[in-house]
Formats: C-alpha cells, structure tokens, sequence
C-alpha cells in the first residue's frame, strides 16, 4: 500500500473494505502455499545432499533407494533440514532477487544503488512508506518490459521475504526458549518447589478423585482439599469429573478423526511437544512440521 492511488468516493470504499476481505485472506493463502512448495523443494534438495555425503563417508550402500528402510547410522528415516541451513539459502536468495531489482531500479528509474535496495527491501516486506515509488513516470522506454519484469520482481520478493520472515521467527522462538531453559536452570530450586506447592485447586482429571479415595482410605478417611470436608465417596460421581472425562473422550475422538481424515497419524516430536511454542498455526505449523527443531542443541 504505496498511496499512490485510493479510492475517492463511498462505493469505492465500501468495495475497497469487502474486496479486501477476500483479497488479503487469498493472498496470506498464496503466500503459505508459496512457503510450503519452497520448503518441500529446499528440503528435497538438502536431503539429496545429505543423501550424496552419507554415500561419499561409506555410511550407505552404493545401491540405496530412497524409501528402503536403512538400521544404523546412515539412516535417512525421518530426517529433516536444519532450520539455519534453510535460512541462509532464503536469505542468499533474497539478496540476489533485491541486488537484480535494484540493477534494474537504477537504469531504469534514475535512483542510486542504495535507494533501489532501500526500495526493494521497503517493497518485498510490504512496508510500503511511498517515499519511493516504481513506475510513475508518464513514459518509459520499454515500458510493457519494464511493467511485466516490475511485476515478476516484487511478486517474487514479496514471496521471498515472506518464506525468510516466518524461518527468522523460528530463529527467534528457539533463541527465547533457549534464554527460558537458562532462567530455569539458575532459579530451578526455588521455582520447582514454588511449583510443587501451587497447583491449580480446581484442575481435576479423570480418576483423579478414584486415586484419592483409595489414599484417603488408607490413611482413615482424611478429608479431600478439593471438597473442603466433604468425604469422597467411590458410589457417586460429580458433574465436574464427568465434564473432564467427557473433554478428555471429545480430545481423543478429536485426534482420531484428524489422523484418518488426512490419513495417517500426526507424529509430534519430543523437542516440539516440550517447547513453549510448539505447533503453531498457518506459516509457523508449515515450518515446524517440515524443519528440524534445533533450539535443544544450541
């Protein structure tokens, strides 16, 4: 949004805000779909490579097919790019897209070098401030060339930009785990057993109340701290425990559908499960599903 050209009168703001409903959601839509074939082609590429040494260092068979289960440390099983290597390919890739639209800014447009760069970058992250802007001219030489060839190089700098903001957040997301895991280590004593002695009073899960009834038995009927002197009784069930067993059957039956609707199970990693920022919704579920998680190794 340069501002260059807004709407003037009612219906044309009107239609600007219902058009850009539908045209924002299909462009964020075109920009993930985007970020996944990038990712899935970087990731072939890597793997090949990956692939290639393994064979070079003696740690497969010369005669190794891809998708032929292989025990031992050659295995390819599950292997997945590293998040930093798939950074700086997009980031080289993006400097060369910015240093060519620049050449071509330059002669064309009259800037210095430095301003074609400012603009491209200004452009590609969809800053947009307008003190720059490409094609205002009345007439240019090759003009439909020039249009066509300004097109192709911010549709694929947009794209670019895109795919290396959302791998530079998870950059950043396991830079703040990593500084989180070193807080906890330093205050770990006192917060473990702050931890210990706070829990959530009304947090009840399925047979919690079983379990406690059988201690509470045990030790000749104390009384349950969630009941504040009520004896728990194994013949009745409260509408509490009955609401958390049923959440709990809705999350499983939940899962079951999703697994056979795509049709296989979704396997979560162990790094992912444990991080604060796992999963992740759009872009971010792309990346962690498609990259390796490497914060636990920084």
């Amino acid at each position: 949004g340069f501002g260059m050209t807004t709407p003037a009168t009612v219906a044309g703001k009107v239609f600007l805000i219902v058009y850009g409903l539908f045209g924002c959601a299909g462009t964020i839509l075109f920009f993930n779909l985007f970020l996944e074939r990038i990712i899935s082609l970087l990731a072939f590429i890597m793997k090949a490579c990956h692939e290639r040494q393994l064979r070079r260092s003696g740690l497969l068979p010369p005669n190794f097919r891809r998708g032929s289960a292989i025990s031992g440390v050659g295995s390819l099983v599950g292997w997945k790019p590293s998040v930093y290597h798939v950074m700086l390919i997009l980031g080289i890739f993006a400097i060369t897209l910015s240093c060519c639209a620049s050449a071509m800014y330059t002669a064309v447009e009259g800037w210095n070098y430095i301003d074609s760069l400012y603009y491209c970058f200004v452009t590609f992250s969809t800053i947009g401030f307008g003190d720059l802007v490409s094609s205002q001219n009345a007439v240019y030489q090759n003009q439909g060339l020039y249009r066509f060839g300004n097109f192709l190089f911010i549709l694929m700098g947009v794209c670019c930009i895109y795919s290396l903001f959302n791998v530079i957040s998870i950059v950043i997301k396991q830079v703040l785990n990593w500084v989180l895991k070193k807080f906890e280590c330093r205050c770990c004593p006192k917060c473990h057993k702050s931890s210990a002695r706070l829990g959530r009073r009304n947090a009840i899960t399925p047979g919690a109340r079983l379990r406690r009834h059988n201690i509470s038995m045990e030790t000749d009927g104390q009384y349950d701290s969630d009941t504040e002197g009520r004896r728990l009784s194994g013949e009745m069930i409260s509408m509490r425990e009955l609401t958390a067993s049923n959440k709990v059957s809705l999350a499983i039956l939940q899962k079951q559908l999703s697994e056979t609707a795509n049709g296989y199970p979704r396997n979560v990693c162990i790094n992912t499960r444990q991080n604060g920022f796992s999963a992740g919704v759009g872009a971010l579920a792309i990346m962690n599903n498609r990259l390796a998680e490497t914060s636990d190794s920084r």
